[in-house]
């Protein structure tokens, strides 16, 4: 049984995407120490807070996702040649990984709204750096932004009921 004559070429950008996942999914295993505790219990918080198990599933298929993005941009002629873009994207991972340790480790709620605000920033950059290279990747980070955008308001509707 013969294959296809495009199938060797792909197995080489496997490990390429593999890497990806593993630097997503880092971002919230550097961060797993700060979990949801007493204090997070006894804050105030608006009637739309979404139940805690949503939060596993929507951050798996989100860093699956980004990793993927991420990875299409990478296959463009690798990190040097779109130093720009990934560089915005490690950026705004980086500022992702630090939201929960500033809120729930260090129950920074003042200082977990500035970073969310700047990762919104970084990945709005990010999309518009990926959109230039491969549009794919760029609508891969959309449902990212949503979340995004919608725990900025979240972190700031608790940081003001509870200020």
């Amino acid at each position: 049984m013969s294959r296809p004559d495009s199938l060797p070429a792909l197995r080489p950008v496997w490990p390429g995407l593999a890497l990806w996942l593993i630097v997503c999914f880092a971002a919230p295993a550097l961060s797993a120490w700060a979990r949801p505790d007493e204090w997070y219990a006894a804050l105030a918080k608006p009637a739309w807070n979404p139940p805690g198990w949503i939060f596993g599933p929507v951050w798996t298929t989100l860093y699956t996702l980004m990793a993927i993005a991420a990875w299409l941009v990478w296959r463009r002629e690798g990190w040097r040649a779109q130093r720009r873009p990934l560089g915005w994207f490690v950026a705004q991972l980086a500022l992702n990984a630090l939201w929960t340790p500033l809120f729930f480790g260090l129950h920074r709620i003042d200082l977990a709204l500035l970073d969310i605000v700047m990762l919104w920033g970084a990945l709005v950059a990010t999309i518009v750096a990926f959109w230039r290279v491969q549009r794919v990747a760029a609508l891969l980070l959309l449902p990212y932004l949503c979340w995004v955008t919608f725990a900025t308001v979240l972190t700031g509707t608790i940081w003001r009921l509870n200020s």
